[in-house]
């Protein structure tokens, strides 16, 4: 964490002392294409639109209907067509697939920063891609093991536990799994994982998928959602069972609804990230970079905040609950 607090103040530094210059300096125009429509991504929007407002930048902004190349590769290709984009921030829907749109668009001269999720393995330093300037957000793996350890917590370090995810081959959720069936793996030998679900960021699927599992195993003891919707359709799968309390529910992403269900005692543990952060210090990073900064770190991970019923109400922790307008 050290590190990463690191890198998130080098990206702030940066942006402070450009900003005197702001005045000064040739106007840029950034595209902002996160992954879907949800409270994650509208968080993460406001902390856009304020450090564009702070950095007199214009921000043209493309929100998904639904998740998924085939849907988020045509908005890609028209906000470039626009030919007035000299930057993109976005969140790639496929870690693999959307490298050629990317890379395209990067050959038609608009710099990409991807957030929340990246393409290949994300080192951009020295990983197979390495045109994006940075990647900012979580380290998803190590949120997967805080998960699978509250989790482990919250069911006394026995019994089946189940995943509810969203896509295969998208970097967030995937090293979510990763990190969370790791740590069941190898530090809690009495909790068995019964398997794992893709509902494509669909809710309805999620509710599904999770009410099959409890139907298959009727002693489950609990189930982690690895985002938004995935969390939701766990959650209340588990209440319209009745299960409420009685299986453990782990949600990545604070929600609404995920905190809700925190203070009805459904869900145990809630995982938030800072989506705002994320938003807000890519923006300062295509500042910097437009005005010859060359030291911009490849990678930043913007951490989290645990959130339990023991401290949902603490204001210091309260404040990265996902707050969008009705």
């Amino acid at each position: 964490m050290g590190i990463a607090k690191k890198l998130g103040a080098i990206g702030v530094l940066t942006a402070m002392l450009m900003a005197g210059s702001a005045v000064a300096q040739e106007k840029i125009t950034i595209g902002f294409l996160p992954g879907v429509v949800d409270p994650f991504y509208q968080v993460m929007e406001m902390g856009v639109m304020a450090a564009a407002k702070d950095l007199g930048i214009t921000i043209v902004t493309q929100i998904p209907p639904t998740w998924g190349v085939q849907v988020q590769t045509p908005i890609l290709d028209a906000m470039v067509a626009r030919g007035d984009l000299d930057y993109i921030i976005l969140a790639p829907t496929d870690k693999d697939q959307m490298i050629a749109p990317l890379l395209q668009a990067n050959e038609s001269g608009i710099k990409i920063i991807t957030v929340d999720t990246f393409l290949g393995d994300g080192d951009y330093a020295n990983g197979p891609v390495t045109f994006p300037i940075s990647a900012i957000g979580s380290d998803n793996t190590e949120g997967g093991r805080i998960s699978a350890r509250g989790l482990a917590k919250a069911i006394n370090g026995e019994g089946n536990v189940y995943i509810n995810s969203t896509n295969p081959n998208v970097s967030s959720v995937e090293a979510r799994a990763i990190g969370f069936t790791e740590v069941m793996d190898n530090e809690f030998p009495d909790i068995n994982v019964v398997g794992l679900d893709f509902n494509l960021n669909d809710m309805n699927t999620a509710v599904q998928q999770t009410s099959a599992t409890l139907e298959r195993v009727p002693d489950l003891a609990g189930v982690f959602g690895t985002n938004v919707f995935s969390a939701q359709g766990a959650g209340t799968a588990v209440v319209n069972a009745g299960l409420g309390g009685v299986v453990q529910v782990v949600a990545y992403d604070a929600t609404k609804f995920a905190i809700e269900q925190l203070r009805e005692g459904v869900v145990s543990l809630v995982l938030a990230q800072k989506p705002y952060d994320m938003g807000y210090m890519a923006v300062q990073f295509a500042f910097a970079d437009s005005a010859g900064v060359t030291s911009l770190p490849t990678k930043v991970e913007t951490g989290f905040a645990i959130i339990d019923i023991n401290n949902v109400d603490d204001p210091e922790i309260a404040r990265f609950i996902y707050q969008v307008a009705e």
